[in-house]
């Protein structure tokens, strides 16, 4: 309908302005303009459960984007002589910042964004959003908001680089990234509901990245190439279990039996994901995911590495468990369902690109 298009348009433009923004305060606006926009959308099919996720994710976002309004407040009280919190500004300056401020300012936005980044511990709404939403709108969730919002931490982090008190934004990043894939490892043995699955393989990813990010050196190019995959990825296998709920009606990963027999596309598709987001070869997160590994050990962090390779392997396990699962054998459908090949064509372009990008980086990509 009419509402859900100009909504969706909306909610787009708004994540466009969040990332193409160059002044922390417009940013923040452009990123509350996100919560509001994309609240109806996760309604949009309008029973219980949805209407339980929109309130949820409405009410931790708007408590989590007050908390990084104080942040910047504090920032500003800190900025003695600086007058504006345009980014090229604050990065020229950075040295005449009080740190004490900084560093408190810091701790506010990282909980404030990271709550719409869906970072653990503040990562709450982000499962019942994700199963919720319509598919196509969980895939710009996912693949688009998750970044925007993880951008201005980024950027913010370069200010505290630049400042030199980088150390503090390093150990909570470190600590909130290895949270994230620790919540994930635990959720993933009892997966019951598949898109509340790819909503916690949503959370890893994003955890995988702040890690990236803290490690600093050459896991920052990883971190970078991470947040492209796994946008890519993430967005086809989105769009991928819709065709799966179309088919099944169904979101239970006990009641979903055979997808390849039931579609022959779909299913691949589903399995091809699937391996992708948990860094198979030829993913390119298998390539980020090992410069970090290589990062960690050039820096003698051999216990976080090896904690980080235990915890991926115990999330590899889990969803390549239930996508198996329901993948492979007989299908429980009593009658086969047609879909038309544009339920097919943005997936196999989507992981087309992945693959591209594992395979060859042009220079302007990498360059970027």
């Amino acid at each position: 309908n009419w509402k859900y298009y100009t909504i969706f348009t909306l909610f787009f433009l708004s994540m466009t302005g969040a990332i193409l923004s160059s002044h922390l305060g417009l940013t923040w606006v452009f990123v509350e303009a996100t919560t509001l926009t994309s609240a109806y959308l996760i309604m949009q099919h309008k029973t219980q459960n949805s209407l339980e996720a929109t309130w949820k994710y409405v009410f931790l976002c708007s408590i989590g984007i007050s908390l990084a309004f104080v942040g910047i407040i504090l920032l500003l009280i800190g900025c003695d002589g600086v007058n504006s919190l345009a980014y090229s500004d604050l990065y020229s300056h950075a040295t005449a910042i009080n740190p004490f401020w900084l560093k408190l300012s810091f701790i506010f936005i990282l909980i404030g964004f990271g709550t719409k980044v869906g970072l653990a511990p503040v990562h709450s709404w982000l499962p019942d959003a994700h199963a919720e939403a319509p598919s196509p709108v969980s895939a710009m969730l996912s693949a688009t908001l998750l970044n925007s919002a993880f951008l201005v931490i980024l950027r913010y982090y370069k200010l505290m680089e630049l400042a030199g008190v980088q150390s503090t934004a390093k150990v909570l990043l470190l600590t909130m990234g290895f949270l994230s894939i620790f919540v994930t490892a635990v959720y993933v043995y009892k997966i019951a509901n598949y898109k509340r699955m790819l909503a916690y393989s949503s959370i890893e990813n994003m955890g995988i990245i702040a890690i990236g990010t803290a490690l600093g050196g050459v896991a920052v190019f990883a971190a970078a190439l991470h947040l492209v995959a796994h946008s890519l990825i993430k967005a086809s296998f989105f769009l991928t279990s819709g065709n799966v709920l179309k088919l099944y009606k169904t979101k239970e990963v006990a009641e979903v039996k055979g997808i390849i027999e039931q579609d022959k596309i779909t299913g691949w598709l589903w399995v091809i994901c699937a391996m992708l987001i948990v860094a198979v070869p030829p993913s390119p997160i298998f390539i980020s995911e090992f410069i970090m590994i290589k990062q960690m050990i050039v820096e003698h962090h051999y216990i976080l590495c090896f904690v980080f390779m235990l915890l991926l392997t115990m999330v590899m396990f889990g969803i390549m468990r239930a996508v198996v699962k329901t993948a492979f054998g007989k299908s429980n459908l009593e009658e086969k369902t047609k879909l038309g090949f544009n339920k097919y064509l943005p997936q196999i372009v989507l992981l087309a690109a992945a693959i591209g990008l594992c395979v060859y980086c042009p220079k302007a990509v990498y360059d970027l």
